[in-house]
């Protein structure tokens, strides 16, 4: 069995947010810093991980990240703050 997918949300340093996936999500937060990431994310660090979400597969994974794509902002950032309030839960 393969590591698991994680859909990720970043937010640049110019108060901007990028939406990705992967399954080592410090390897690849490093290569977003470095510039050798996605494009969109050259020049706009630091970074700062707010918001991730696990899938089992990649096909999953990159389907929830293309619909997180196609979210607002203020809608990216509901998802997010609904998320915080979910994980803060007792269990």
């Amino acid at each position: 069995m393969g590591s698991a997918w994680i859909v990720y949300i970043l937010k640049c340093a110019d108060d901007t947010l990028y939406t990705g996936v992967t399954t080592d999500l410090a390897a690849r937060i490093t290569k977003h810093e470095s510039g050798k990431g996605a494009k969109y994310t050259r020049n706009r660090g630091p970074f700062t991980v707010i918001f991730t979400e696990p899938h089992p597969d990649r096909s999953q994974a990159s389907r929830r990240e293309a619909y997180i794509k196609t979210l607002s902002r203020a809608d990216k950032l509901a998802l997010i703050s609904t998320d915080a309030a979910r994980s803060q839960l007792p269990e």
